[in-house]
């Protein structure tokens, strides 16, 4: 890798040299981490923590709450109103700002991180081809181009490469570590991947619409596709692993499409410290096939997930999909916990079908904390239809998917203030 090459540090490429923060970025961040360091030792802290472990064991516990402005960050925290310069420490100011708001104003169950971490500098390549997105400027909607026409194209597809600049990696550690480490402690963490699902790959590659016509007219060529995003995606597992790239997410980790990693069945017994991802929990979802049959997501679909979740250590399955409708196939992953409970499925259904064997993972509508004013009336008597369906399952409430919270961040901590006082009823 030269030193023009763009380097990915999470979600954002960069190039080499804003690896960088000036001494008045500095004096910021750590004014920033001192206040993080102050909340994340709080006993509440502590208290939180142990929930979430009693939660992730399936013990009996009050239903957790969570909440995740997603992109209406940016009408809590304003670009305009972050004061570091240099655009890493900007990145990392952000961070830190996120961590003092869920501590000192959100209200919810979230535990303040204790640490600060620090991504892998990597590139990565695509699958041979990529779609030719037309919009989508400042966030906004987007169509695309599929650049796979005619089935003759698969041919041209390749499995990912995963690029690790190690040189780059080290400088980014020993800079956080130099500004940081003293308040928050730093460690590399590897997060590659959100999900196991492949359906949102699917449709870049082939087009939504077309793959409802391909399980009909292709269905052979639908399953030839699926299964080559399948052993690409498990040797990107192998690679990741073979390398000891993997970390584990047993603590403060975002897992699933909801909820947290706080767990003390993994890492596994013969764990040596080297990651496997029999050590972690895994997950997979298909938003993107909710207009499949049952019958037809469990041929085109589901079959191609499970040898990938078949190696974790606990699993997670679904996110806004409604899954009442496919339980029967979903309850055959191995080593199932979490389970989605999106706002579309049928909640006494999935109430019985759950019970207290897994987490219900609830996910109320976003759309209730898209509006100037919330209606905290309707959101509360939502909540507590649900709560009291659900009384005798193992509940977590998570609100995420929030494109926008009306401009109003007092939508987010009113939100919370009453999904607390109704899961502590």
């Amino acid at each position: 890798m030269t030193d023009q090459t763009p380097l990915s540090i999470a979600s954002k490429t960069i190039e080499p040299e804003v690896i960088y923060v000036t001494p008045g970025d500095r004096v910021i961040l750590r004014e920033l981490a001192a206040q993080t360091a102050e909340l994340a030792a709080r006993p509440v802290e502590a208290e939180k923590r142990d929930l979430w472990y009693d939660h992730n064991a399936l013990e009996p516990t009050r239903p957790l709450v969570f909440c995740d402005p997603e992109n209406g960050w940016n009408e809590i925290i304003a670009e305009g109103s972050l004061r570091c310069t240099g655009a890493l420490a900007r990145e990392w100011e952000m961070t830190l700002r996120k961590e003092i708001f869920w501590g000192g104003s959100m209200g919810d169950d979230r535990v303040v991180q204790q640490y600060f971490e620090v991504p892998y500098v990597y590139s990565e390549t695509d699958w041979g081809m990529h779609e030719t997105r037309i919009g989508g400027k400042d966030g906004g909607s987007y169509i695309w181009k599929a650049p796979i026409r005619t089935w003759n194209d698969i041919d041209r597809l390749r499995i990912p490469e995963i690029t690790v600049d190690c040189e780059s990696t080290g400088r980014l550690v020993a800079l956080a570590k130099e500004v940081l480490d003293d308040l928050l402690p730093v460690r590399l963490k590897g997060k590659w991947w959100w999900s196991m699902g492949m359906t949102m790959t699917l449709v870049y590659l082939r087009g939504l619409e077309q793959i409802m016509y391909d399980a009909y007219d292709y269905p052979e060529k639908l399953k030839e596709l699926m299964s080559f995003l399948s052993a690409g995606t498990m040797a990107r597992l192998d690679f990741l692993e073979r390398n000891g790239l993997l970390s584990l997410n047993n603590d403060g980790t975002y897992v699933g499409s909801g909820g947290f990693g706080w767990l003390r069945e993994l890492p596994q017994a013969d764990f040596t410290g080297r990651v496997r991802t029999r050590d972690m929990w895994g997950f997979a979802e298909s938003q993107e096939t909710i207009t499949f049959s049952p019958a037809m997501f469990e041929e085109f679909i589901f079959p191609y997930q499970l040898p990938l979740l078949g190696r974790f250590g606990l699993n997670c399955y679904g996110c806004c999909e409604p899954l009442d409708k496919r339980w029967h196939v979903v309850e055959h992953i191995p080593r199932l916990r979490r389970v989605s409970v999106s706002a579309w499925a049928c909640i006494p259904d999935m109430a019985e079908k759950l019970g207290t064997r897994y987490i219900f993972s609830y996910k109320p509508n976003p759309a209730e904390l898209a509006v100037p004013v919330m209606d905290g009336e309707r959101v509360r008597k939502n909540l507590r239809e649900m709560l009291d369906t659900t009384k005798n399952c193992r509940v977590e409430i998570i609100m995420k998917d929030n494109h926008t919270i009306g401009k109003n961040p007092e939508n987010v901590t009113r939100w919370c203030r009453i999904a607390r006082e109704e899961a502590e009823k």
